[in-house]
Formats: C-alpha cells, structure tokens, sequence
C-alpha cells in the first residue's frame, strides 16, 4: 500500500505554496515504527536520484507484498529550484544542504531545512542521493566523513557502488542535511553518482539494485538479498587532484571509471583559437578515475578529475 502525503507546506508570494511530498509505502500489516527515508533533489540541478526514486517506487508497487517497514520516498526536495533548473533555492540563492538543521523561526529556506529533518526524524536509516555539478562526472560512490565510518561504511558496503570515499570532515559540511541527520540517529548515507542536469539510466539501475540489497539486509524487504559489487575503499590508499594548468579547452584522454598507469595521458588542454595544445594532464599515481571534467571550459585550477590509487 502507498499513500502521497505532503510533509511541509509553506505560503509564498503571489499566492503560491511551497511543498515537499513523500510516497510512503507500507506493509500490508500496517505501518511500523521501523522507516527508512530516499532522499533526492536537495539540489535543484541534480536530477539522477529523481529516477532511482522512479524505478524504485515502481519496483515497490509491483511488489508491495515484500514490504516489511515502513519506506519513505521524498524525490523533490528542492521542488523551486528543480521547476527554475537552479542548485539552490531561488530568489535567496541559497544552497540547502548547507543551512541544516534550520529552524521554523528563520528566512525561507532554513523553515524548509527544518521541515526536511522534522519528516525524517526518526528513521532508522536514510540515503541522500546527489549528482555530481554540470561540470563533472562521478562514478556511483558514498562519501562519508571519518568520524562516521566506523556506523557508516557496513551500510555503505551493501550498496551496489563503485567507491566508498572516506574523508575528513570540514566545517562547511556540518551544515548538511547528513550531517544533521546523523547526530539524530538516523545513518545517513550520501550517494554521489553521474553528472548535473543529466540521468545516468545505467547508473541508476545500479543504485535501484543496492537500495534493494540494503533493504533486503537491514529487513524492510522480504526478499533474498542482491549479489552486489563489492566498492573500492579509500581507506586503504590515496586521492590524487587533477586541476587546470591554465585556461582552454580540455579534452578527454580516456573514458571515465578506468584503471589508469601513473603518467597516462588524461587529457589536453587546448587552445581552439590559436590551434594549440597548451597542457597534456599526466596521472600523477596509478588506479581509477573516479571523478572526470564533463563541461569543457576550464580556468587555471579548474578541477578536471580524481584517481583513486591503493596503496602498494
């Protein structure tokens, strides 16, 4: 059984409302306490998790008697910046996912970071779905900060995806709706996968299977659990930083997600006015490109990709 519910609901301007809707999807016995939250859309401009939260919602109607917990879906968060084809929230230009936990007493967009938390709060578990900019490519991975890892990485392990990148907290992410999410208990994982604006179909059939799995194992489905791919880990090696030498075109060397040799060629920087190369991007380690430049134009310092390499 499913029922549409909205969960926050706010006036603007002219009339209009503000809404965030969720599909909750039950077990024929009723609801349980036991919840689990797929979130998507914080960022207006990532639209991959829109169509993970498609299949998953159709796969779930077709199979509503597996349901064992209570499962919640919220595929729009940011709905204004989604319908403005905006990253943050229009009109404050303000970017969601970092004025968490919010509060009801606030400006616009901090209201709906605590409508966002104050529907969620209490789930069991929670995944975050995000593309990567219009600017660059990901493989599907999940970034958690190091002081979760220990909770985190099992959850992250039953996933289906490439790579589980564990990095060093910074102040700027502890404005998150992860981060706030984590400190009230729920184990919040993020996804990371493809590229802005676009879907990925591959890459969301891959994360539709992990979700599965991961429910499967953590008992909210009554199925046998997936044979997942088993994700590379960053704990055991290093992340090497590709950046622009200097302002051009930049051309891929090489496709996305492959094992590269240190020195490959990665690509060039080009000049198209003068016909010119004016830089060959060299892979300073060994291992996966995890991470490659989608839009073109680069300036000095310009991100244009990252190599996981393991150590030895």
């Amino acid at each position: 059984m499913s029922v549409i519910e909205e969960v926050f609901v706010i006036d603007l301007p002219v009339g209009e409302q503000f809404r965030i809707q969720r599909c909750r999807y039950i077990p024929q016995s009723g609801e349980t306490l036991k919840r689990i939250s797929i979130v998507s859309g914080i960022h207006g401009d990532e639209l991959e998790g829109q169509y993970v939260c498609y299949l998953l919602g159709e796969w779930l109607r077709a199979n509503s008697d597996k349901i064992q917990a209570t499962i919640d879906i919220y595929p729009a968060i940011n709905s204004l910046g989604i319908d403005s084809i905006t990253r943050s929230i229009p009109f404050y230009d303000v970017d969601l996912n970092r004025i968490f936990p919010g509060s009801k007493n606030d400006f616009l967009p901090a209201q709906i970071a605590d409508g966002v938390l104050g529907a969620m709060k209490g789930s069991e578990i929670a995944i975050d779905i995000h593309s990567s900019n219009i600017f660059l490519r990901e493989i599907p991975q999940v970034r958690i900060a190091k002081s979760q890892a220990k909770t985190l990485v099992p959850l992250a392990n039953k996933l289906n995806i490439d790579f589980v990148w564990v990095h060093d907290a910074v102040t700027v992410l502890e404005s998150t709706f992860a981060h706030a999410m984590n400190r009230l208990g729920t184990k919040t994982l993020v996804v990371e996968m493809g590229v802005g604006m676009r879907l990925s179909k591959a890459y969301g059939h891959q994360l539709l299977d992990g979700i599965l799995n991961l429910m499967a194992e953590e008992g909210f489905l009554a199925i046998e659990p997936l044979n997942v791919r088993k994700p590379i880990q960053s704990e055991v090696g290093e992340v090497a930083y590709l950046n622009a030498s200097c302002p051009g075109l930049f051309v891929p060397a090489i496709e996305h997600c492959q094992m590269i040799q240190k020195g490959d060629v990665v690509g060039h920087i080009v000049d198209p006015l003068s016909g010119r190369i004016l830089d060959e991007v060299i892979a300073p380690i060994g291992g996966i490109l995890f991470t490659l430049r989608a839009y073109p134009i680069v300036y000095e310092g310009s991100l244009l990709g990252r190599i996981f390499g393991e150590n030895g």
